[in-house]
């Protein structure tokens, strides 16, 4: 892939990108997005979810494209129900589908897009070449998409999303169907596209791994209904868990915890069968907090140990939780 830098202007980032208030989409009497919250910064942001949890729904909602049923979204500063046509001036857009047209080149379907994006011919050329240079298809840009890999027609994709140089793109599913290295590639360039052109973005995947490899905040639905909404940052703020074995009674022991405003679950240890607790740590004094309750209940700490919480733990962890819910309801 080529390296050429594409200058961007300066941009007022606003302080949240996705803004959304109950926002409801109803097919009949099929549920689709049921009363979505958000309130999502500049970031690269994974959109988590198994096929038909509702993700290509939400995206589409937030490009204007599909008007909701009820409840109200605001996208880099814009409503989308009354300034759809702002929101997509300022918002790229990369779709499942592949539906390019196969008969143009490379050059000329991105330069069309600037174009139609509203630049003056001779720049939007200019700047789709640019963009086809920074998605590593310089070389290739004169040739018919219809002669392309898979990969290289992801890439026209990617660089008709970005070609005007938006403020948050939103990608769905741009790793389907490629193999390992266009894969990677892939996710090199969503990396690319935030941490150097300062793009946020959308990165709509069913994959775990791909998510939590680029991006560093992420939103999970399941059955349009958000599970999750949160950084994906480790800070000093949020240390990950400590696992804890005690002698004695571990849920005593967790209900002590709770009585000093902990977060802590009981678990079972796959590899002893023993319980163990896994207690949520924000901060250093949790520690301070364990070492307490072990003294007011004479209990000896046989297993004290820190982790971070994965991705798939937090996904695992949101799903099970929703599922326990409706299973008492």
């Amino acid at each position: 892939m080529g390296d050429a830098t594409i200058i961007t202007p300066d941009r007022r980032t606003p302080d949240a990108v996705i803004e959304t208030r109950n926002f409801t989409k109803k097919y009949g009497k099929f549920l689709a997005l049921d009363a979505v919250n958000l309130t999502i910064p500049p970031a690269s942001i994974g959109l988590l979810g198994a096929n038909g949890a509702g993700k290509s729904t939400l995206i589409r909602s937030l490009l204007g494209i599909i008007k909701p049923t009820s409840g109200d979204a605001n996208v880099v500063g814009y409503d989308t129900k009354t300034h759809g046509i702002k929101v997509r001036e300022h918002v790229g857009y990369m779709p499942e589908a592949d539906a390019l047209p196969m008969g143009t080149t490379a050059a000329d379907f991105v330069g069309h897009m600037a174009e139609m994006s509203g630049l003056p011919p001779r720049q939007a050329r200019q700047r789709a070449a640019d963009v086809l240079q920074q998605v590593g298809l310089g070389e290739e840009r004169y040739r018919l998409i219809k002669g392309f890999s898979t990969g290289m027609r992801q890439r026209v994709k990617l660089a008709q999303a970005i070609v005007h140089d938006p403020q948050l793109v939103f990608l769905d599913e741009p790793t389907a169907g490629m193999d390992p290295q266009g894969r990677e590639d892939m996710l090199e360039l969503v990396e690319r596209i935030y941490r150097r052109m300062g793009i946020s973005v959308v990165f709509s995947s069913h994959i775990l791994e791909d998510i939590e490899l680029v991006c560093d905040y992420v939103i999970i639905l399941d059955q349009g209904r958000v599970l999750a909404s949160q950084s994906l940052k480790h800070s000093e703020e949020n240390l990950g868990e400590v696992v804890v074995q005690v002698d004695g009674d571990a849920n005593a022991f967790a209900q002590g915890l709770r009585a000093h405003q902990a977060t802590v679950r009981v678990e079972e240890d796959a590899a002893t069968g023993h319980p163990i607790l896994v207690v949520d740590v924000h901060d250093e004094h949790m520690y301070d907090v364990i070492r307490n309750v072990a003294v007011e209940q004479q209990s000896v700490i046989r297993k004290l140990r820190s982790r971070s919480r994965s991705l798939e733990d937090l996904y695992l962890g949101s799903v099970n939780a929703i599922a326990e819910v409706e299973n008492v309801g």
